[in-house]
Protein backbone atom coordinates (compact mmCIF):
# COMPACT_ATOMS: atom_id res chain seq x y z
CA UNK A 1 0.00 0.00 0.00
CA UNK A 2 2.81 2.43 0.86
CA UNK A 3 4.76 1.73 -2.33
CA UNK A 4 1.81 2.59 -4.58
CA UNK A 5 0.28 5.63 -2.87
CA UNK A 6 1.35 7.65 -5.92
CA UNK A 7 -1.51 6.18 -7.99
CA UNK A 8 -4.12 7.88 -5.76
CA UNK A 9 -5.69 11.28 -6.39
CA UNK A 10 -3.36 13.98 -5.04
CA UNK A 11 -6.35 15.93 -3.75
CA UNK A 12 -8.36 13.42 -1.70
CA UNK A 13 -5.66 10.66 -1.61
CA UNK A 14 -8.27 8.11 -2.74
CA UNK A 15 -8.13 5.61 -5.59
CA UNK A 16 -10.38 6.50 -8.52
CA UNK A 17 -11.05 5.06 -12.01
CA UNK A 18 -11.35 8.62 -13.37
CA UNK A 19 -7.94 10.24 -12.91
CA UNK A 20 -6.98 13.31 -14.96
CA UNK A 21 -3.45 14.56 -15.63
CA UNK A 22 -3.13 18.35 -15.41
CA UNK A 23 -0.60 20.44 -17.33
CA UNK A 24 1.21 21.00 -14.01
CA UNK A 25 1.63 17.16 -13.94
CA UNK A 26 -0.46 16.66 -10.81
CA UNK A 27 -3.12 13.94 -10.91
CA UNK A 28 -6.66 14.55 -9.61
CA UNK A 29 -9.94 12.65 -9.71
CA UNK A 30 -13.11 14.06 -11.26
CA UNK A 31 -14.64 14.65 -7.82
CA UNK A 32 -11.78 16.91 -6.67
CA UNK A 33 -11.72 18.72 -10.01
CA UNK A 34 -15.47 19.37 -9.86
CA UNK A 35 -15.20 20.58 -6.26
CA UNK A 36 -12.41 22.97 -7.29
CA UNK A 37 -14.06 24.03 -10.57
CA UNK A 38 -15.00 27.55 -9.42
CA UNK A 39 -11.34 28.39 -8.70
CA UNK A 40 -10.13 27.04 -12.04
CA UNK A 41 -6.72 26.04 -10.67
CA UNK A 42 -4.85 23.02 -9.35
CA UNK A 43 -5.46 22.68 -5.58
CA UNK A 44 -1.92 21.34 -5.09
CA UNK A 45 0.20 24.05 -6.78
CA UNK A 46 -2.47 26.67 -7.74
CA UNK A 47 -1.52 26.60 -11.45
CA UNK A 48 -4.44 27.61 -13.70
CA UNK A 49 -6.35 24.84 -15.50
CA UNK A 50 -6.56 25.97 -19.16
CA UNK A 51 -9.74 24.05 -19.99
CA UNK A 52 -12.88 26.19 -19.62
CA UNK A 53 -14.76 23.25 -18.10
CA UNK A 54 -12.13 22.87 -15.39
CA UNK A 55 -11.72 19.21 -16.40
CA UNK A 56 -8.48 18.38 -18.30
CA UNK A 57 -8.70 16.26 -21.45
CA UNK A 58 -5.75 14.04 -20.60
CA UNK A 59 -6.49 10.81 -18.73
CA UNK A 60 -3.72 9.44 -16.52
CA UNK A 61 -3.94 6.00 -18.08
CA UNK A 62 -0.73 4.94 -16.35
CA UNK A 63 -2.21 5.33 -12.87
CA UNK A 64 -5.68 3.97 -13.73
CA UNK A 65 -4.19 0.92 -15.44
CA UNK A 66 -1.88 0.34 -12.48
CA UNK A 67 -4.92 0.44 -10.20
CA UNK A 68 -6.62 -2.22 -12.32
CA UNK A 69 -3.54 -4.46 -12.42
CA UNK A 70 -2.97 -4.10 -8.68
CA UNK A 71 -6.61 -4.97 -7.97
CA UNK A 72 -6.07 -8.28 -9.82
CA UNK A 73 -2.93 -8.95 -7.76
CA UNK A 74 -4.83 -8.15 -4.54
CA UNK A 75 -7.62 -10.50 -5.63
CA UNK A 76 -5.07 -13.28 -6.10
CA UNK A 77 -3.35 -12.61 -2.75
CA UNK A 78 -6.67 -12.41 -0.86
CA UNK A 79 -8.02 -15.55 -2.65
CA UNK A 80 -11.24 -13.73 -3.53
CA UNK A 81 -13.49 -15.38 -6.19
CA UNK A 82 -10.63 -17.00 -8.09
CA UNK A 83 -12.85 -18.78 -10.61
CA UNK A 84 -12.07 -19.79 -14.16
CA UNK A 85 -13.43 -17.18 -16.58
CA UNK A 86 -14.56 -19.97 -18.94
CA UNK A 87 -16.15 -22.70 -16.83
CA UNK A 88 -16.42 -20.97 -13.42
CA UNK A 89 -14.47 -23.75 -11.70
CA UNK A 90 -11.65 -23.02 -9.26
CA UNK A 91 -8.83 -21.39 -11.20
CA UNK A 92 -5.16 -22.27 -10.80
CA UNK A 93 -3.66 -20.15 -13.58
CA UNK A 94 -3.63 -16.56 -14.82
CA UNK A 95 -2.95 -15.48 -18.43
CA UNK A 96 -1.76 -11.86 -18.43
CA UNK A 97 -2.18 -11.49 -22.20
CA UNK A 98 -5.82 -12.56 -22.15
CA UNK A 99 -6.32 -11.19 -18.61
CA UNK A 100 -8.21 -14.36 -17.68
CA UNK A 101 -8.19 -16.86 -14.84
CA UNK A 102 -8.08 -20.49 -16.03
CA UNK A 103 -8.56 -23.88 -14.46
CA UNK A 104 -6.22 -26.73 -15.37
CA UNK A 105 -8.63 -28.17 -17.97
CA UNK A 106 -9.29 -24.86 -19.72
CA UNK A 107 -5.56 -24.12 -19.68
CA UNK A 108 -4.95 -27.13 -21.92
CA UNK A 109 -7.41 -25.77 -24.50
CA UNK A 110 -6.00 -22.27 -24.09
CA UNK A 111 -2.43 -23.40 -24.78
CA UNK A 112 -3.51 -25.50 -27.73
CA UNK A 113 -4.85 -22.47 -29.61
CA UNK A 114 -2.70 -19.73 -28.08
CA UNK A 115 0.71 -21.32 -27.83
CA UNK A 116 2.54 -18.00 -27.45
CA UNK A 117 0.63 -17.19 -24.25
CA UNK A 118 2.39 -18.17 -21.03
CA UNK A 119 -0.02 -18.62 -18.15
CA UNK A 120 1.31 -18.27 -14.58
CA UNK A 121 0.39 -20.40 -11.63
CA UNK A 122 -1.72 -18.48 -9.12
CA UNK A 123 0.37 -19.82 -6.23
CA UNK A 124 3.54 -18.49 -7.88
CA UNK A 125 1.99 -15.03 -8.30
CA UNK A 126 0.88 -15.07 -4.68
CA UNK A 127 4.39 -15.95 -3.55
CA UNK A 128 5.87 -13.04 -5.51
CA UNK A 129 5.61 -9.31 -4.94
CA UNK A 130 3.28 -6.76 -6.49
CA UNK A 131 6.21 -5.31 -8.43
CA UNK A 132 6.99 -8.74 -9.92
CA UNK A 133 3.37 -9.08 -11.03
CA UNK A 134 3.35 -5.58 -12.57
CA UNK A 135 6.60 -6.27 -14.41
CA UNK A 136 5.15 -9.49 -15.91
CA UNK A 137 1.94 -7.77 -17.03
CA UNK A 138 3.96 -4.85 -18.38
CA UNK A 139 6.02 -7.16 -20.60
CA UNK A 140 2.89 -8.75 -22.03
CA UNK A 141 1.13 -5.43 -22.76
CA UNK A 142 0.48 -4.75 -26.44
CA UNK A 143 -0.07 -1.65 -28.55
CA UNK A 144 -3.11 -1.82 -30.79
CA UNK A 145 -3.75 0.00 -34.08
CA UNK A 146 -5.58 3.34 -33.86
CA UNK A 147 -7.47 2.57 -37.10
CA UNK A 148 -10.95 1.43 -35.97
CA UNK A 149 -11.08 -1.20 -38.73
CA UNK A 150 -7.81 -2.71 -37.51
CA UNK A 151 -8.54 -2.42 -33.80
CA UNK A 152 -7.47 -5.98 -33.01
CA UNK A 153 -4.17 -5.66 -34.88
CA UNK A 154 -1.00 -5.36 -32.81
CA UNK A 155 1.23 -2.50 -33.91
CA UNK A 156 4.95 -2.96 -34.42
CA UNK A 157 5.78 -0.03 -36.72
CA UNK A 158 6.11 3.69 -36.07
CA UNK A 159 5.66 6.32 -38.82
CA UNK A 160 7.92 9.30 -38.19
CA UNK A 161 6.04 11.40 -40.75
CA UNK A 162 2.64 11.34 -39.06
CA UNK A 163 4.01 10.44 -35.59
CA UNK A 164 1.69 7.49 -35.21
CA UNK A 165 1.96 3.79 -34.35
CA UNK A 166 0.78 1.49 -37.19
CA UNK A 167 -0.08 -2.12 -37.76
CA UNK A 168 1.32 -3.98 -40.76
CA UNK A 169 -1.95 -3.51 -42.70
CA UNK A 170 -1.75 0.29 -42.38
CA UNK A 171 1.90 0.33 -43.40
CA UNK A 172 1.26 -1.81 -46.50
CA UNK A 173 -2.00 -0.25 -47.70
CA UNK A 174 -1.19 3.44 -47.20
CA UNK A 175 1.82 4.63 -49.17
CA UNK A 176 1.84 8.01 -47.39
CA UNK A 177 3.38 6.46 -44.29
CA UNK A 178 7.19 6.72 -44.37
CA UNK A 179 9.85 6.51 -43.12
CA UNK A 180 9.23 3.69 -40.65
CA UNK A 181 11.00 2.52 -37.54
CA UNK A 182 10.43 -0.21 -34.96
CA UNK A 183 7.76 0.72 -32.39
CA UNK A 184 9.92 -0.54 -29.53
CA UNK A 185 12.75 1.76 -30.63
CA UNK A 186 10.36 4.72 -30.70
CA UNK A 187 9.00 3.86 -27.25
CA UNK A 188 12.54 3.66 -25.88
CA UNK A 189 13.41 6.99 -27.56
CA UNK A 190 10.42 8.68 -25.93
CA UNK A 191 11.30 7.31 -22.51
CA UNK A 192 14.88 8.56 -22.90
CA UNK A 193 13.62 11.95 -24.09
CA UNK A 194 11.51 12.33 -20.95
CA UNK A 195 14.44 11.24 -18.78
CA UNK A 196 16.74 13.81 -20.41
CA UNK A 197 14.26 16.64 -19.85
CA UNK A 198 13.71 15.46 -16.29
CA UNK A 199 17.47 15.48 -15.63
CA UNK A 200 17.74 19.02 -16.97
CA UNK A 201 14.87 20.08 -14.71
CA UNK A 202 16.67 18.62 -11.70
CA UNK A 203 19.59 20.94 -12.42
CA UNK A 204 17.28 23.94 -12.80
CA UNK A 205 15.41 23.02 -9.62
CA UNK A 206 18.34 24.09 -7.44
CA UNK A 207 17.80 27.69 -8.60
CA UNK A 208 14.16 27.62 -7.54
CA UNK A 209 15.07 26.02 -4.22
CA UNK A 210 17.65 28.75 -3.57
CA UNK A 211 15.05 31.43 -4.37
CA UNK A 212 12.53 29.72 -2.09
CA UNK A 213 15.05 29.67 0.78
CA UNK A 214 15.96 33.32 0.18
CA UNK A 215 12.30 34.31 0.28
CA UNK A 216 11.79 32.41 3.52
CA UNK A 217 14.83 34.15 5.07
CA UNK A 218 13.55 37.47 3.81
CA UNK A 219 10.20 36.81 5.43
CA UNK A 220 11.93 36.01 8.74
CA UNK A 221 14.00 39.19 8.55
CA UNK A 222 10.87 41.16 7.81
CA UNK A 223 9.11 39.76 10.86
CA UNK A 224 12.14 40.54 13.06
CA UNK A 225 12.35 44.10 11.73
CA UNK A 226 8.66 44.61 12.44
CA UNK A 227 9.05 43.39 16.00
CA UNK A 228 12.05 45.65 16.64
CA UNK A 229 10.33 48.71 15.18
CA UNK A 230 7.14 48.03 17.10
CA UNK A 231 9.07 47.85 20.37
CA UNK A 232 11.01 51.04 19.61
CA UNK A 233 7.81 52.91 18.86
CA UNK A 234 6.23 51.79 22.11
CA UNK A 235 9.29 52.81 24.16
CA UNK A 236 9.43 56.28 22.62
CA UNK A 237 5.70 56.94 22.78
CA UNK A 238 5.58 55.89 26.44
CA UNK A 239 7.85 58.89 27.18
CA UNK A 240 5.51 61.38 25.53
CA UNK A 241 2.55 63.14 27.08
CA UNK A 242 -1.09 62.28 26.61
CA UNK A 243 -1.50 64.91 23.87
CA UNK A 244 0.43 62.79 21.34
CA UNK A 245 -1.20 59.41 22.05
CA UNK A 246 -3.03 59.66 18.77
CA UNK A 247 0.32 59.86 16.95
CA UNK A 248 1.37 56.67 18.71
CA UNK A 249 -1.64 54.79 17.34
CA UNK A 250 -1.03 56.11 13.83
CA UNK A 251 2.58 54.94 13.88
CA UNK A 252 1.61 51.47 15.10
CA UNK A 253 -1.03 51.28 12.41
CA UNK A 254 1.55 52.22 9.78
CA UNK A 255 3.88 49.44 10.90
CA UNK A 256 1.06 46.93 10.79
CA UNK A 257 0.08 48.09 7.30
CA UNK A 258 3.66 47.76 6.03
CA UNK A 259 3.98 44.38 7.67
CA UNK A 260 0.79 43.10 6.10
CA UNK A 261 1.81 44.45 2.70
CA UNK A 262 5.21 42.78 2.93
CA UNK A 263 3.70 39.51 4.10
CA UNK A 264 1.24 39.45 1.21
CA UNK A 265 3.96 40.18 -1.34
CA UNK A 266 6.28 37.52 0.03
CA UNK A 267 3.45 35.00 0.40
CA UNK A 268 2.53 35.52 -3.25
CA UNK A 269 6.13 34.94 -4.39
CA UNK A 270 6.56 31.96 -2.08
CA UNK A 271 3.34 30.43 -3.38
CA UNK A 272 4.47 30.84 -6.98
CA UNK A 273 7.89 29.28 -6.42
CA UNK A 274 6.40 26.50 -4.27
CA UNK A 275 3.91 25.72 -7.04
CA UNK A 276 6.74 25.35 -9.58
CA UNK A 277 8.68 23.07 -7.20
CA UNK A 278 5.61 20.90 -6.72
CA UNK A 279 5.13 20.67 -10.46
CA UNK A 280 8.76 19.64 -10.84
CA UNK A 281 8.33 17.00 -8.12
CA UNK A 282 5.22 15.71 -9.87
CA UNK A 283 7.13 15.58 -13.16
CA UNK A 284 10.04 13.67 -11.63
CA UNK A 285 7.68 11.14 -10.02
CA UNK A 286 5.63 10.68 -13.17
CA UNK A 287 8.67 10.15 -15.41
CA UNK A 288 10.10 7.68 -12.89
CA UNK A 289 6.88 5.70 -12.68
CA UNK A 290 6.48 5.78 -16.48
CA UNK A 291 9.90 4.16 -16.82
CA UNK A 292 9.11 1.56 -14.14
CA UNK A 293 5.54 0.63 -14.95
CA UNK A 294 4.23 2.15 -18.19
CA UNK A 295 3.23 -0.11 -21.05
CA UNK A 296 4.08 0.94 -24.56
CA UNK A 297 0.44 1.96 -25.11
CA UNK A 298 0.63 4.25 -22.10
CA UNK A 299 3.93 5.74 -23.24
CA UNK A 300 2.53 6.45 -26.71
CA UNK A 301 -0.66 7.98 -25.29
CA UNK A 302 0.85 10.12 -22.55
CA UNK A 303 4.42 11.01 -23.60
CA UNK A 304 3.61 14.01 -25.87
CA UNK A 305 1.43 15.56 -23.18
CA UNK A 306 3.97 15.01 -20.41
CA UNK A 307 6.78 16.22 -22.67
CA UNK A 308 4.90 19.49 -23.34
CA UNK A 309 4.43 20.11 -19.63
CA UNK A 310 8.07 19.32 -18.83
CA UNK A 311 9.27 21.62 -21.61
CA UNK A 312 7.03 24.38 -20.25
CA UNK A 313 8.71 23.89 -16.86
CA UNK A 314 12.09 24.14 -18.58
CA UNK A 315 11.23 27.58 -19.86
CA UNK A 316 10.55 28.91 -16.37
CA UNK A 317 13.25 30.89 -14.58
CA UNK A 318 13.43 31.65 -10.83
CA UNK A 319 12.87 35.37 -10.19
CA UNK A 320 16.25 37.08 -9.57
CA UNK A 321 16.62 38.13 -5.95
CA UNK A 322 18.25 41.47 -6.77
CA UNK A 323 15.36 42.81 -8.86
CA UNK A 324 12.64 42.52 -6.23
CA UNK A 325 11.40 45.56 -4.35
CA UNK A 326 11.97 45.34 -0.61
CA UNK A 327 8.59 44.67 1.03
CA UNK A 328 7.60 46.24 4.29
CA UNK A 329 9.82 49.34 3.99
CA UNK A 330 9.83 51.24 7.28
CA UNK A 331 11.57 54.45 6.09
CA UNK A 332 8.40 56.56 6.32
CA UNK A 333 7.70 55.22 9.78
CA UNK A 334 11.26 56.04 10.95
CA UNK A 335 11.02 59.57 9.51
CA UNK A 336 7.77 60.29 11.31
CA UNK A 337 9.15 58.86 14.54
CA UNK A 338 12.24 61.09 14.27
CA UNK A 339 10.05 64.11 13.68
CA UNK A 340 7.91 63.23 16.68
Amino acid sequence: EDDFQFICCEGCRQKSPNLKLLTCLHTLCLHCLSKNKSLGQCPVCQMAIPQASGIPNMDNTLFTNLQARLSIYKKIVDRVNLLCDNCKQTSDFWCSKCEEFLCAQCLKVHQRYLKSHEAQRVVDIRAGSAKDFLEDTRRTGNLFCSNPTHGSQTVSIYCRKCEKALCCSCALLDSHHAPFCDIHSETQRRQEELSTINQQLKQKRSGFEATYTALQNEASRLEEAQREMRELIRQRVEQLVQLIRQEEEELLGLVEARQEQGRRELARELQGVEGVLRRMEAGELLVQKMRLYATEQEVMDMQPFIKGSLEELQRLQPPPAGNRAQPGDLAECRARLQAL
